[in-house]
C-alpha cells in the first residue's frame, strides 16, 4: 500500500511507474514489428491495434497491483459513470498507446501516458515513446527530467530564441490551423514544428519549442500525463481563457487549450 503521508511518496511511486510504462512500451514494441497489424475502428472511426490493447492490460494489471486502492481511468476502459468517478481523490488516467495514426504511419512519434491525478490535478507523469526510446517524467515538486540513451537530464522550459516563436502543430490532426493567427500574431517571426502524440507537450518541457495551441478535440487521458510534465519544467498549460486545465470531468472532453512554455502567450479573445 502507498503511503501518501509521507513527504517522499510521489518521489518513491515514480519509478515504479516509469517501470509499467517502459514494460507497456516492449509490448507495443512486439507489434510494432509487424508491418501488417490487425486494426479495428471504434464509435468515433479512430483506429485501434493490438498494441493498444497489450499496452491496456499490462498497465492494468501493474498499477493495481502497486495502488490497489486506487481506480484506472484507460482510453481503453469502459465507460465510468461521472456519479462514481467523482467521489476518486486520487486515480490513474492512462492512454496506452498515445498517437495510433503515429503507429499505423511507423514515424515513431507515439507514447505510453500515466498520470496519477489528485483532485483534478495531475501529480505524477510519465510519457514513454518506445521507437525512439525517449523517457519523460515529473512528479510534483520533484522536477520534470527526460531519459535518453542510457542518460537522464533534468528539463527546463526555454525562451524564444533570436525572437522567433516556435509553434508545435499536429502531425495527423491539426492543431486549428485555421486559429493559428490568433495565438501568433500572423504567423510573423514564427517557426512551425510538427510532431505527433503528447510529444507535442514535451517539446515545451524541455525547451525545444515555446508554445502549443490547441483547439481539436482532444481527451484528458491524451494531456493528464505530459500537463504534469510541462508544469515541473516550469511551463504552464491552459484553457482558452487562461484557467488551468482540470481532470475528471462529467464530459472527458478537453476544452481547446494553450500550453505554454518561459515565453507566455495570452490565449486569443
Amino acid at each position: 500500500m502507498i503511503d501518501i503521508e509521507s513527504e517522499s511518496w510521489l518521489g518513491d511511486l515514480l519509478p515504479n511507474v516509469v517501470a509499467v510504462a517502459r514494460e507497456a512500451g516492449e509490448a507495443i514494441m512486439k507489434v510494432y514489428g509487424d508491418l501488417n497489424p490487425a486494426i479495428e475502428y471504434k464509435r468515433d472511426n479512430s483506429p485501434l491495434t493490438q498494441a493498444d490493447l497489450a499496452s491496456h492490460h499490462i498497465i492494468l494489471n501493474r498499477l493495481s497491483q502497486l495502488s490497489p486502492q486506487w481506480s484506472v481511468l484507460s482510453e481503453e476502459s469502459q465507460e465510468i459513470p461521472f456519479e462514481r468517478r467523482s467521489a476518486w481523490e486520487h486515480f490513474w488516467l492512462v492512454d496506452p498507446l498515445d498517437g495510433t495514426k503515429e503507429f499505423l504511419r511507423r514515424n515513431g512519434e507515439f507514447t505510453v501516458n500515466i498520470a496519477l491525478v489528485e483532485r483534478n490535478v495531475p501529480i505524477l507523469g510519465v510519457v514513454y515513446a518506445p521507437a525512439i526510446d525517449k523517457l519523460y517524467y515529473a512528479a510534483k515538486r520533484t522536477g520534470a527530467w527526460k531519459s535518453e540513451k542510457g542518460s537522464s537530464a533534468r528539463l527546463k522550459v526555454t525562451r524564444a530564441v533570436n525572437g522567433t516563436t516556435r509553434v508545435v502543430v499536429s502531425r495527423s490532426h491539426g492543431s486549428g490551423e485555421e486559429n493559428l493567427d490568433r495565438f501568433t500574431g500572423g504567423g510573423q517571426n514564427c517557426e512551425f514544428v510538427s510532431m505527433g502524440s503528447s510529444l507535442k507537450f514535451c517539446l515545451i518541457a524541455e525547451g525545444a519549442a515555446d508554445i502549443y495551441p490547441r483547439t481539436g478535440p482532444t481527451m484528458e487521458w491524451d494531456t493528464a500525463a505530459a500537463h504534469c510534465i510541462v508544469e515541473e519544467a516550469g511551463g504552464t498549460v491552459t484553457d482558452l481563457e487562461g484557467k488551468p486545465l482540470t481532470y475528471n470531468k462529467p464530459v472527458l472532453l478537453n476544452p481547446g487549450f494553450v500550453v505554454n512554455g518561459a515565453q507566455r502567450v495570452s490565449p486569443p479573445r
